[in-house]
């Protein structure tokens, strides 16, 4: 694929040489990949670019991926450009540009599509050469890297897989992988496949599984939906009133659930006999048979640290239930343990530390969350209420040590103190990430120079992420959703159909409201005529579209997140 690099409009200096520059590496362009590199790219030093890697052409927003694989229509907004993503995300009602201040030059930053084949402790490997941009032999060198490659997604929502009940055959893909065009043919097959089931079996309760069962009902009131269950309750690491309200909606759309029983995978083998896409009878592990024409596993996910295995083997959580994370330390630098403190014991030990900054940012309301915009505002004080103490400091985890100071990790690989793996906490693990490379570049520099000891540890002193309080928000049906937010469940009932999907482009810098994505922006030009009434500047119509993009993707995020937020 070409590479792409970001620059803005106004002359600048022409940049150094890459090989003059130093650099910080961003592997993976998702939430929190895209997060750290755009504050890299914004506060570096001129002599430092930031390398942007991904596999993906387009960022693909994870989240509207279940909506849009059963309703046809929608299919290119789920793919969005990466050509604005070292710029600042577009705010709704930011005020114009002065143009008196010069504008920052972020030539110097690039981004590279391809696929990374090994990771050393200074080097990356990828699957080509950009010798425009100083990686020559494959090979990019880097002084800090942030590990931002995310997990491999269930079968239901994975781009780079069959649809559902296809095979590939002989190892040969017929759609591109990793490009627009690869994932709107995916998603619209997708929709084919359940348009023609007339029964189907969606197996996990989690948020991507909910999504799926509420979703094909309502629009094909007509298929048998049944949702399989393994655990008594619905989204169980969140409040009982979160299940009580999908209960009930799936009892209204007819969605026959089962709780507290598990697929019998060996039940799943096809009949030779039959064609792939006819129906069967699959058993849970209690005996009790289902007829289903349709299968979707939506369970399971595998944190990307295979290119961690090799050269930092003891970082990677071996057993229990965080299996195939990353160690890190609240720096979110990789970590190793110390002694042999069995690894089932960390999270406990983890979950106990106290609040930090990170959580306080992490936890604020958000313009545009599920909180009633009437309500009293959160965190103001009474004038007799004392002011709050201060927060004790956050410890770290005595039995794990820094296995590399150069290497972060965030988002899904990453073993985070019993972080929801969402992306609205990827979007902060990335905030830490960044800042933290920033302040390790700042503090060397002021040594190489000679300058005080104590003025470095103060104002230098690396952040420490801790995370918030679970918060999710999942559609049930076209229009409801129900959320938790700070420990508040209610429900919405006019939800849009592509759940706001142009938020999300606002965060990765490109201006456009919901009316402006109604046509694809890569399709044919239409009549000149017709073109101003698609490509538009009008105001934002609804409240959620007033506020911020930088804050608002943490409401998306755990609005929309599907298997991952469970």
């Amino acid at each position: 694929m070409a590479t792409s690099s970001t620059s803005t409009s106004r002359p600048t200096p022409a940049p150094a040489p890459a090989q003059a520059l130093k650099t910080v590496a961003v592997l993976g362009a998702s939430y929190g990949g895209a997060r750290a590199a755009h504050l890299l790219a914004q506060g570096l030093p001129e002599h430092w670019r930031v390398v942007l890697i991904e596999r993906n052409s387009h960022m693909n927003h994870l989240y509207v991926l279940p909506r849009y694989a059963v309703l046809p229509g929608h299919e290119h907004k789920a793919f969005i450009p990466y050509n604005n993503v070292f710029l600042p995300p577009v705010l709704a009602d930011a005020p114009p540009a002065d143009p008196s201040v010069p504008a920052k030059d972020l030539s110097r930053h690039v981004m590279l599509h391809a696929n990374v084949l090994e990771l050393q402790e200074h080097e990356l490997t990828l699957d080509k050469s950009f010798p425009e941009h100083g990686v020559c032999d494959r090979t990019l060198r880097f002084e800090y890297l942030v590990y931002a490659a995310g997990s491999h997604l269930p079968a239901p929502i994975n781009l780079w897989g069959p649809v559902v009940d296809e095979v590939d055959k002989d190892g040969v893909v017929d759609v591109v992988r990793g490009t627009k065009e690869g994932g709107v043919a995916w998603l619209k097959r997708f929709q084919k496949r359940v348009e023609r089931a007339s029964s189907v079996l969606v197996v996990g309760g989690g948020a991507l599984g909910i999504q799926y069962a509420t979703d094909i009902a309502e629009i094909y009131p007509g298929t048998q939906v049944t949702l399989l269950h393994s655990r008594h309750r619905l989204l169980p690491r969140f409040d009982e009133g979160m299940h009580t309200e999908i209960l009930s909606t799936l009892s209204a759309l007819n969605v026959c659930t089962i709780l507290g029983d598990r697929l019998d995978l060996s039940s799943l083998a096809q009949d030779t006999t039959k064609a792939p896409s006819a129906e069967r009878v699959v058993r849970t592990q209690s005996g009790r048979e289902i007829r289903a024409e349709l299968v979707l596993l939506c369970t399971g996910q595998t944190p990307n640290t295979s290119l961690l295995s090799k050269n930092f083997p003891n970082v990677v959580v071996s057993d229990g239930p965080n299996k195939g994370m990353a160690r890190v330390r609240r720096t979110l630098q990789l970590a190793e343990l110390v002694d042999d403190v069995p690894e089932a014991q960390q999270p406990a030990s983890a979950a106990a530390a106290p609040a930090s900054v990170a959580e306080q940012r992490a936890s604020e309301p958000l313009p545009e969350s599920p909180i009633d915009p009437e309500g009293e505002a959160e965190g103001e004080l009474e004038e007799d209420e004392p002011e709050p103490e201060p927060e004790p400091p956050v410890e770290e985890d005595p039995h794990t040590r820094v296995a590399a100071a150069h290497i972060f990790a965030i988002g899904d690989a990453a073993d985070a103190f019993g972080a929801v793996n969402a992306g609205h906490n990827a979007f902060f693990q990335g905030e830490v990430a960044a800042r933290n490379v920033m302040k390790l570049i700042r503090r060397s520099e002021r040594a190489e120079q000679g300058e005080g000891q104590k003025r470095d540890e103060e104002e230098l002193e690396l952040d420490k992420y801790v995370p918030g309080e679970p918060a999710i928000k999942v559609s049930l049906g076209l229009t409801k959703s129900v959320y938790q937010f700070q420990g508040m469940i209610g429900t919405r009932d006019k939800e849009p159909a592509d759940l706001d999907v142009h938020l999300i482009w606002r965060y990765f810098g490109h201006k456009v409201g919901r009316d402006d994505l109604e046509r694809d922006p890569d399709s044919a030009p239409v009549q000149e005529d017709a073109a101003a009434a698609v490509v538009s500047e009008a105001e934002p119509k609804s409240e959620s579209e007033s506020a911020s993009v930088s804050v608002s993707v943490s409401t998306a995020v755990q609005g929309e997140k599907s298997a991952v937020a469970v």
